[in-house]
């Protein structure tokens, strides 16, 4: 007899809930804190959330389960209650199914362990499948209608996951794996390989979800249709990348967007839309008014960190500069303008193109690029080996960008030391891009220190001292940049942070990309002006889609509405317009500000060398 679960999905496509993790956030409860317990501790809080999700018309529902095996668990002393969470999360979510009267179908939720297999890690293969088949009994226990593995990077470490549950059920499986922003799991295996192999494993629906937003996922979806040999396809997509708010993290995708993109993939191939990291019930609305509209379908009556400061240092002291001025501190003491241009450290081991496209660069007179440190949580080279071996090839100045993500404050300073020693002196201080955002999501960040507390390390070293006072000997010679969001959605906390960043020791700042400079006058305005230096970010846009995904999805870029629209309209000419705008962005800037930041989108260093023709 068919299961309910491959009946209904036979009827037509089936609208998923939206976050778990983000609600339970937003109602209070810590990111630290371990929420699978709360299936036992504050069970009426869960099926809140989840009568939120029904009432709005979601089809299935995903258990509060996510984190809830032994591994995860152990974390919290809690790994001896695996199936008595796991349980309990079931039944949580079907009281909530009957106290809305809506016969809505709960998926038993499963993650990733939470630690790496072997090779790589310690989990043997072994270890893993008792791991994923303990979880399953205690879902199975609770009376789930269907599994759904979500959120794996690692086609090994999903296979264990499948095995395990078909091993004591033949329940139906969503199998969903996580996609980098470059359509690629993070062992580099692409969207079609992906759906050939769960195809194989025998589950009953298989996709993406988590980690990048709609339009990324959508791409993902393209590619795995041909490949899926007819199985349905589930697509749940974050609402964009995460920006930090004060100790927030605040997800940018508007509930319009990802409706927009849900009927997209249902008409691409899709047949389980939903959302995942940062959507929201209003998210889940707005997908199913969105997907009724395209196709009425009759649905049930619902029934009633630290900042390290220093000790004091007198003002006197100022700072000493035992060193020739970098060609960056030499323009901006000069007034003359600033021209850099940003570089992505390689995935690999080779830096030719990297060089190629900083000679390209050279050429048209740019003389001073930055290195960026490990962005949006991706691995690539170190970036002091980086910034070397580009400046070797090249003879091009370096801005070094240095996170505080990765480094302990005793890690923070050394590398410093190193990096003053081999001469890379200029500093764009930055806190960095929490792992949850990129590839290593069970990969912890240390964060000892935030980019003030960074910038008051540097200040520090400039006058001879470490963090804690202690003497350094020859002070170094440090330029100190910081970053600046003038399109902030709290533009308040952002205007206290400048001046924090300003106060600890900052020379100039950067700001993210801008596409009208009357923001950036605003936020000036309000803020009382610069005391320092602004070099202004100008990231040139390749077409529509670009412009949506970098206005929808990433922090802290807003493209005004004007632009997207004139994008969508160019069609086939949108990069030649996008390269327009960004040369008379450049030119508004000459004159206005110390200097641009140029950022090339898919390496496309060409495209910043044209822009840079408006300034001859």
């Amino acid at each position: 007899m068919p299961h309910a679960f491959n009946l209904r999905l036979d009827a037509g496509p089936l609208l998923c809930d939206g976050a778990m993790g983000t609600m339970l956030y937003a109602r209070g409860v810590s990111l630290d804190a371990c929420f699978d317990v709360l299936n036992l501790n504050n069970p009426r809080l869960v099926q809140a959330i989840h009568a939120d999700y029904i009432a709005v018309g979601a089809d299935l529902i995903e258990t509060n389960t996510f984190g809830a095996n032994r591994f995860k668990l152990a974390l919290h002393g809690l790994a001896g209650q695996v199936r008595e969470i796991n349980g309990r999360g079931v039944r949580v979510a079907r009281d909530a199914r009957e106290s809305t009267g809506r016969d809505v179908l709960v998926l038993g939720s499963i993650g990733p362990l939470g630690k790496y297999l072997a090779p790589l890690g310690s989990v043997t293969a072994e270890e893993a499948r008792a791991a994923f088949r303990e979880q399953a009994e205690g879902l199975l226990e609770g009376g789930v209608d269907a599994f759904i593995v979500e959120t794996i990077s690692d086609l090994a470490e999903i296979a264990h996951a499948i095995e395990a549950i078909r091993s004591i059920t033949d329940l139906p499986v969503i199998a969903q794996m996580a996609f980098t922003d470059e359509a690629v799991t993070f062992t580099g295996r692409s969207p079609a390989e992906v759906a050939r192999t769960l195809r194989a494993l025998g589950v009953q629906a298989l996709g993406a979800n988590c980690s990048v937003g709609s339009s990324t996922l959508y791409g993902v979806l393209e590619q795995m249709v041909p490949a899926a040999g007819g199985l349905p396809l589930a697509i749940q997509p974050n609402a964009g990348l995460p920006s930090r708010v004060g100790e927030r993290l605040i997800y940018l995708s508007s509930p319009a967007y990802m409706a927009e993109y849900a009927t997209r993939m249902v008409d691409a191939g899709a047949r389980i839309v939903g959302g995942c990291c940062g959507t929201t019930p209003q998210h889940i609305a707005a997908m199913r008014e969105a997907l009724d509209r395209k196709s009425p379908i009759r649905r049930e009556s619902v029934r009633p960190t630290i900042t390290v400061s220093a000790p004091a240092v007198s003002e006197s002291a100022g700072l000493v500069t035992r060193r020739p001025a970098t060609t960056l501190q030499r323009k901006l003491e000069a007034r003359e303008l600033v021209v850099t241009v940003e570089l992505d450290p390689p995935r690999g081991h080779t830096v030719e193109k990297l060089v190629q496209g900083a000679k390209l660069l050279k050429e048209r007179g740019v003389e001073i690029v930055d290195i960026n440190d490990g962005s949006l949580g991706r691995v690539r080279m170190a970036v002091l080996p980086t910034a070397l071996l580009v400046r070797e090839a090249t003879g091009l100045d370096i801005n070094m960008h240095f996170t505080c993500r990765d480094r302990n404050l005793m890690g923070i300073q050394a590398d410093l030391l190193g990096a003053h020693a081999l001469d890379v002196r200029n500093i764009l201080a930055l806190r960095g891009d929490p792992p949850r955002a990129g590839d290593y999501v069970n990969t912890t960040a240390v964060f000892d220190v935030n980019a003030i507390g960074l910038i008051e390390v540097l200040k520090r070293m400039n006058q001879g001292l470490d963090a804690t006072g202690n003497t350094i000997g020859v002070p170094t010679s440090f330029c100190i940049g910081a970053a600046l969001n003038p399109g902030a959605e709290n533009i308040k906390g952002e205007i206290g942070r400048f001046h924090r960043k300003v106060h600890a020791g900052a020379q100039w700042v950067q700001t993210q990309p801008v596409y009208d400079l009357a923001e950036l006058d605003r936020f000036l305005e309000q803020a009382g002006g610069s005391p320092v230096p602004v070099i202004v970010g100008v990231l040139p846009l390749h077409s529509y889609r670009h412009a949506e995904f970098l206005h929808n999805e990433v922090p802290g870029i807003t493209i005004p509405d004007p632009i997207r629209a004139r994008l969508r309209d160019a069609g086939d000419g949108a990069l030649q317009i996008g390269i327009e705008m960004a040369q008379r962005l450049v030119c508004e800037i000459r004159g206005r500000y110390a200097g641009v930041y140029l950022v090339p989108s898919f390496g496309r260093f060409e495209v910043v060398a044209e822009v840079l023709d408006a300034l001859r």
